[in-house]
């Protein structure tokens, strides 16, 4: 199986000639009865090696970061500077190791399924690595230079001043993170690097702005509520997506592939909080209105991903909708077939979608102006299956 990152790449290597490619495309759009775009294509496995080294470098990287704690002594930490040791050095064991072996497994042989697994372990350990290195010179200025001496003073830390210096730690950890991140980006080019980075990053922010909104409230307040500032963080990283989408219409380059991970990231933290909002995720029970209005968002989703040409959304929503069409079945009269009736029409309605997608959103394109219509990648061209 061949990805557009090698079709793109044996064209700048001079091995298959521009006019070609097109031809190919053009051949394979024919053949499957849906254009390029429509498929959302993205490279998992190349082959059963992938999978064979994926799970080599399972276990070399879990090696690694056993060794690594292995080193340092956890029995009494006497300090901040031990404290950090201890999730510094297999951290930073796993980081480099996942360095290294990128160099071959992505830079030369452009593993898929291995190279996203050292992506993610490398950003994991980073971000560990990263946290322990900012604490040493926060701890050493503002903790107690020595545990035993500490605990003899009946040294206390003071809750304000800490919520400052824990913020500023999370912060500067973010910075420090993104900019390794956007090191490893530069040097393989693996699509889900931006959006692990993002993942990352709005996970710090929003763990950041939870503790200082709690400071600045006061009065044991729990702060600003976690699902908004998730929901927040959903479109932000939906616009980025687009933002990348809208710079390759055609899918034939590097930035679609990375516009599908972040539109996989942006979906389940656009659709969680708004099914909570409805009373779907609480444990409550659902009223006939919520069942419906979860459809109708389920429908509005529909309609989004047709717009952008992109199913995230609806996986992630699907959850949901199975849920609350389980409760109609089940209010209606319909208990013995609950689970078969539900799984029947929501495996029915995204057969029917997946097979007829083009068309389909051709029309609902209809209603796009045609500015943004313009922007967005077609579905005009006349396929053999519809």
């Amino acid at each position: 199986m061949y990805s557009e990152e090698d079709i793109n790449s044996a064209i700048e290597a001079g091995a298959l000639s521009e006019d070609a490619a097109a031809s190919f495309r053009d051949y394979m759009t024919e053949l499957r009865g849906i254009t390029r775009r429509d498929e959302e294509n993205f490279r998992l496995l190349t082959s059963f090696n992938d999978v064979f080294v994926a799970i080599g470098v399972c276990i070399l990287l879990f090696a690694m970061g056993a060794i690594g704690a292995a080193i340092v002594d956890k029995s009494a930490p006497s300090s901040i500077y031990d404290i950090s040791m201890i999730a510094l050095v297999p951290a930073g064991l796993v980081a480099a190791t996942s360095w290294a072996l990128a160099e071959f497994f992505t830079r030369r042989r452009r593993m898929a399924l291995p190279s996203i697994i050292l992506l993610i372990a490398f950003v994991w350990s980073i971000m560990i690595v990263m946290g322990a290195l900012v604490l040493i010179p926060f701890g050493l200025a503002f903790g107690p230079e020595d545990f035993s001496q500490a605990k003899a003073m009946n040294w206390q830390p003071d809750e304000t001043q800490g919520i400052i210096i824990l913020s500023s730690m999370m912060l500067i950890t973010a910075v420090l993170t993104t900019i390794a991140t956007w090191l490893h980006w530069k040097r393989f080019m693996v699509p889900i690097t931006v959006a692990a980075g993002t993942a990352a990053l709005v996970g710090i922010l929003i763990a950041t702005i939870k503790l200082s909104s709690m400071l600045a409230l006061g009065d044991g307040s729990d702060g600003i509520p976690m699902l908004p500032m998730v929901f927040v963080a959903g479109l932000l990283t939906f616009a980025f997506a687009m933002w990348w989408d809208l710079k390759d219409p055609e899918r034939i380059t590097r930035r679609s592939d990375v516009a599908f991970w972040l539109h996989l990231l942006a979906a389940p933290l656009i659709a969680h909080p708004i099914f909570n909002f409805v009373g779907v995720t609480t444990g409550g029970d659902l009223t006939i209105f919520d069942a419906v209005l979860v459809l109708g968002i389920y429908v509005v989703f529909g309609i989004v991903a047709l717009i952008v040409d992109r199913r995230a959304l609806l996986v992630s929503a699907l959850v949901y909708v199975l849920f609350a069409l389980a409760f109609l079945f089940d209010r209606f009269g319909s208990v013995e077939l609950t689970v078969a009736l539900t799984a029947l029409v929501i495996g029915s309605a995204l057969l029917t979608l997946s097979a007829f997608w083009a068309p389909i959103r051709r029309g609902v394109l209809g209603i796009v102006p045609e500015d943004w219509r313009d922007a967005l990648p077609s579905s005009e061209q006349e396929l053999v299956a519809a």
